[in-house]
C-alpha cells in the first residue's frame, strides 16, 4: 500500500479544503455528496461494486491534494467514475456518463459541468491522473473479510 495515502486523524483535518475556507463539516457533506454520486451513477449504469469503491477511493484521494473551492465536486465524482471504469475493466463513454449525471442531477448542479460537459469531464480525468501518479493499485478489503468470515461456517 502506498504510504502517501496514509493520512492520520491530524492530516485529515488540514485538507487543501480547509486550508481554503472550507469548515471540516461542510468538507465531510461534499465527500458525502460526491460519494453518494458516484454509487447512484453506479447503479443506474450497472456497473460493479469494485468499480463504485474505486470511484470512491479516487474521489477521496484527489480531494486529500486539492480543494474543494477550486475543483468542482460533480465533474470530479464523474471523472472518477470514468476513471474507474477504465481501471476496473467496466468502462463506460464519456458520454453515458455525462448522461447519467445530467439525469441524476440538479440543473443547477450539471451546469458546473461547462459548455462542453464531456471536455470538462475529461479535463479533470486529466488532472486526476497527475494527482494519483497513474497509480491503479487499489486493493479493497472485501476480498479478505469475505474469506475471513467464511472460516466461521
Amino acid at each position: 500500500i502506498n504510504a502517501e495515502y496514509g493520512f492520520d486523524k491530524k492530516k485529515l483535518r488540514q485538507t487543501p479544503s480547509q486550508s481554503d475556507g472550507v469548515d471540516y463539516l461542510t468538507e465531510i457533506r461534499y465527500r458525502k455528496e460526491g460519494a453518494k454520486f458516484i454509487q447512484a451513477a453506479v447503479k443506474e449504469l450497472r456497473l460493479t461494486h469494485d468499480t463504485m469503491a474505486t470511484g470512491c477511493v479516487f474521489f477521496h484521494r484527489f480531494f486529500m491534494f486539492h480543494s474543494f473551492e477550486k475543483f468542482n465536486r460533480w465533474v470530479m465524482a464523474a471523472s472518477c467514475l470514468f476513471l474507474a471504469g477504465k481501471v476496473e475493466e467496466t468502462p463506460k463513454l464519456s458520454k453515458d456518463i455525462v448522461r447519467t449525471a445530467k439525469n441524476l442531477l440538479s440543473k443547477e448542479q450539471f451546469t458546473a459541468f461547462a459548455l462542453n460537459p464531456v471536455d470538462e469531464m475529461l479535463l479533470y480525468e486529466k488532472i486526476l491522473l497527475q494527482t494519483v501518479k497513474f497509480d491503479f493499485n487499489i486493493i479493497h478489503p472485501y476480498k479478505f473479510i469475505l474469506k475471513y468470515a467464511k472460516q466461521f461456517r
